[in-house]
Formats: structure tokens, sequence, C-alpha cells
């Protein structure tokens, strides 16, 4: 039964809140601000958004930031799936806890440890630092997330399903795409759109691994700060926030539309 929340519940959760959005919603403010300055509301412009968007320089490392995440999210979703699989599948318990143990390392892992890794073994390899370093090493660690997403929609699934489809005369591709696929789909959207928003804003990991002719823009950001705050930056975040609102708009609509009403399959 569902449970009402009590005032002090409700409080709490709306402290809560205003102390996640405050900054945000400070950021945002900001962004319309005529002045120089954070600290001053001198007047309403848009003048700031005018300046982003004929920085050319800032644009083509947005394009980069979401070219680089919808890859790294597209091909480690196909990985990831394809991983939990053969870890749901592994017959010996002691196997599965093991292959379930090391993708946990890697996620639990600090983000510096990673990036040393993978700088000192793209040097090792000979691959130049730049578009193809990124992208490697943000689907490297977007794979274990996508792994932690599907694995449970597999738990859920009933082995039944795969014996009838198979006493049906399906073939093992047939059992794969229209019956594990379809089954595990809210698993696959929730990886995905996981992956692209830890590669969409990573930066500890890109700082140690990003060349001099390539750069995203969690790091840029981070060279601008140093620089000194400009408002055109706020402008960035404000639309920035908008995008991370829409993908989770989006994902809230897929999810709805796969979860199921509850109702019989038929008579």
């Amino acid at each position: 039964m569902d449970r009402k929340l009590s005032p002090v519940s409700k409080l709490y959760l709306a402290v809560i809140f205003f102390i996640l959005y405050a900054p945000i919603l400070f950021l945002i403010f900001y962004s319309f601000n005529s002045g120089d300055t954070m600290y001053d509301f001198k007047g309403f412009t848009l003048d700031w958004y005018k300046e982003l968007f004929q920085d050319t320089r800032l644009l083509i490392i947005v394009l980069n930031t979401i070219v680089v995440a919808l890859l790294a999210a597209l091909i480690s979703t196909m990985i990831g799936v394809l991983g939990a699989l053969a870890i749901h599948m592994a017959r010996k318990r002691n196997t599965k806890n093991a292959l379930l143990s090391l993708n946990n390392v890697l996620i639990v892992s600090p983000d510096v440890i990673i990036g040393a890794s993978f700088l000192i073994l793209f040097t090792m390899a000979g691959i130049k630092l730049g578009f193809y370093s990124v992208l490697l090493s943000h689907i490297a660690f977007c794979i274990p997330i996508v792994v932690l997403m599907v694995l449970p929609k597999l738990s859920e699934m009933s082995p039944s399903l795969i014996d009838a489809a198979r006493d049906l005369g399906a073939s093992g591709w047939d059992v794969f795409s229209k019956v594990i696929i379809p089954y595990i789909s809210p698993g696959i959207f929730a990886g995905f759109f996981m992956a692209l928003t830890y590669s969409f804003d990573d930066f500890a990991v890109t700082f140690f691994v990003t060349g001099n002719g390539f750069s995203t823009l969690s790091v840029e950001i981070y060279s601008l700060a140093r620089r000194g705050i400009s408002l055109h930056i706020n402008a960035l975040s404000a639309l920035l926030f908008l995008f991370t609102m829409l993908l989770v708009v989006v994902y809230y609509f897929i999810s709805k539309r796969n979860k199921p009403n509850g109702m019989g399959v038929g008579k």
C-alpha cells in the first residue's frame, strides 16, 4: 500500500532538493546578468548567450564532447549487454561472482587511477592522445555501468521464456533478438543513458588522456575557470542543464512505455 509522507519527511525532501538545485539555479540566474560578475545583478541580458554561440572553438568542443559521449554510450551498451549475458549465463556460482566482482572493481576504482593507467597504456602502445584515446577510455569505464543496469533485468527473466521459444523452433539468434533483447530493453536504455551521462561529464579520466589538439567540455571549462570565471560559462552550463533534463524526460517516457501494464497477456 502507498504510504503518505509525513510533514517532517516533506520538509526534509524540500531541504535536500533546495541544497542540490540552489547552486544550479543561482548559476543559471546570473547567466542573464548584464554585469560581469556573479556578485551583483545589474539587469537582464542575453549577451552572454550571443557570445557563447559566437565562440566557434567552444562550440566545436561541445560537438566533440557530444560525439564522444554518444559513441562511447552506444559501443559500451553493445559490449555491456554481451558482458551481462556472459555473467548471467555462467554456470558456476563462483565464476559468476568473480566476474561480477571484477566488473564492480572498475566502478569503485578512483578516476585518477583509471586515467593514469590509460595514459601509461596509450603511451606504451604508441597511441596518440586525442579523440581515439578519449573514446576508448570512455568506452572502458562505461561498460561496467551498462553491465550493472542490464543484469537485474536478466535475473528477472524466467528461463521458461527461452525454453518456450526453443520448443517453438526458434533459433539461437531468434531467441536472442526476439525474446531476450525485448525483455531486457528497459535495462539497455537505462545503461545507455547512464553511460551517456557518465561520458558527458567525466573530467578526471579525460584530463589524463586528452591531447593538445583535442579537448572535451569538462576539461575546457576547468581551464577557463582557472583563468577567471566568465558569465558565458554560466550560459553554457544553463544549456547543458536543459540538455540533461531533456535526456531525463526522454528516458522517463521510454521507461514508461516499456513498463508492463500489469494486465494479462491474453485469454
